[in-house]
């Protein structure tokens, strides 16, 4: 992952990686975790910064620890 990226912009890429290697789209994560779809898309551009609670819910929906989401964006 490229240091030079902003933290969100990281978090938003691992996020999108996890949410791909599963095969979901934006719009079947959002029914997962209970968040909007735009909200996510948003995220993984990193334009949003992500809460602490957001990122669990998401994580978990991924089958994923939130850890490894910051451990695969550098962080």
């Amino acid at each position: 992952m490229d240091k030079r990226l902003a933290p969100e912009k990281r978090i938003g890429l691992a996020l999108r990686a996890a949410r791909q290697a599963k095969n979901l789209s934006q719009e079947e994560l959002s029914f997962e975790c209970g968040l909007h779809r735009t909200y996510i898309g948003a995220v993984e551009r990193g334009e949003k910064n992500l809460t602490l609670k957001n990122l669990v819910k998401l994580a978990k929906s991924l089958d994923v620890s939130a850890s490894a989401i910051m451990v695969n964006a550098g962080l």
